[in-house]
């Protein structure tokens, strides 16, 4: 226990001195799409759902928040919590739906559902169509902080990621998270158990949809622009591929894999152009086939055969002492061989 919160403490310190090591735009670009994949991560981690159409509650809040600014008027902050009650009404809305049907049905479904709010995206006035909603302003947090400084706006991303972030976790280590997982692992069981499991899901996959909210508007606020790409089955596949890639059903796993591939983009788009494509997904074949469990899980797992096998050296207990092996001549009790 003390040595999590030690690494969670180091963690909070390397993202506090961030801005003043690495680009700033980049590293909140990373934290959003880390939360993104996050909170997609509840649902198919956790859960055992599997949607394809996630990234239309990232483009539901993007363009919520783009509205809501540039319209209304709002703060920030209140444009954000409205983007992600959007997107969590959104996620009742389609979840409702969906969790009727199972496995690549559920996908499926998802899927369409996407695709529809997409073409609604396409053809709605106040989103700019195809050219977008620009000019997003940033405003000012509380009335008092700067958002327009981009040191400013990456405390204000950042303390978003950590909150995200903490109430995914609590989530995952609550009672709520230890049905989803049994759900995920025997559905049957958990029905036989008393437990309406379509309620869970349907929990599940709004808590995901409003938390893939928060990241998107987020998004929105940070690049000050949102467009169709935000809410492209495209984007649903890049998430997919960050979550596996990172280590699906682990804590820091979707983190990992989103970092990765935002990386991968930023610094080898204007090198190699549309190969990029191609480059991330040979990457993604390799860990597949070199780790099963992606990047997190491997390294999960790593950890705890050496923690293990140092523990193990430690608590052997000296030859012929106490608690020693059974030898040879060690004379067993009738009892016990009965």
């Amino acid at each position: 226990m003390k040595r999590r919160f030690l690494g969670y403490g180091a963690l909070l310190l390397i993202g506090l001195a961030a801005p003043f090591l690495v680009y700033p735009t980049m590293i909140m670009k990373v934290l959003c799409f880390g939360l993104f994949a996050c909170a997609f991560n509840l649902l198919i981690g956790y859960t055992g759902l599997l949607s394809f159409g996630h990234a239309v509650f990232l483009g539901t809040s993007a363009y919520v928040v783009g509205y809501s600014t540039k319209a209304w008027g709002l703060p920030p902050e209140i444009a954000i919590l409205v983007a992600v009650f959007a997107a969590a009404g959104l996620g009742l809305v389609f979840g409702s739906l969906a969790i009727r049907r199972q496995g690549i049905y559920f996908a499926m479904i998802t899927l369409a559902l996407s695709q529809m709010m997409y073409f609604v995206f396409l053809q709605a006035p106040f989103t700019g169509g195809e050219d977008g909603m620009h000019n997003i302003p940033r405003g000012r947090l509380l009335g008092l902080v700067d958002l327009s400084s981009d040191v400013n706006m990456y405390y204000f991303v950042f303390g978003i990621f950590v909150f995200g972030f903490w109430m995914i976790r609590r989530i995952i280590h609550s009672p709520f998270g230890e049905i989803l997982k049994a759900i995920r692992e025997n559905e049957a069981r958990a029905i036989s158990l008393g437990y309406d499991v379509n309620r869970y899901k349907l929990m599940a996959f709004v808590l995901s949809a409003g938390l893939s909210g928060l990241a998107g508007g987020t998004k929105a606020m940070v690049f000050q622009f949102a467009t169709l790409t935000d809410a492209h089955w495209h984007t649903s596949g890049e998430v997919v591929l960050m979550t596996l890639l990172g280590g699906l059903g682990t804590v820091f796993g979707p983190l990992i894999g989103a970092a990765i591939v935002v990386i991968l983009q930023n610094t080898l788009a204007d090198k190699v152009g549309s190969m990029i494509t191609v480059i991330i997904g040979s990457i993604f074949v390799l860990c597949v086939l070199l780790f099963r469990r992606g990047i997190a899980g491997e390294l999960s797992a790593l950890y705890k055969n050496v923690v293990g096998a140092r523990e193990g050296k430690t608590k052997r207990p000296p030859e012929g002492g106490p608690g020693s092996p059974v030898t040879s001549t060690t004379t067993i009790p009738a009892q016990a061989k009965r």
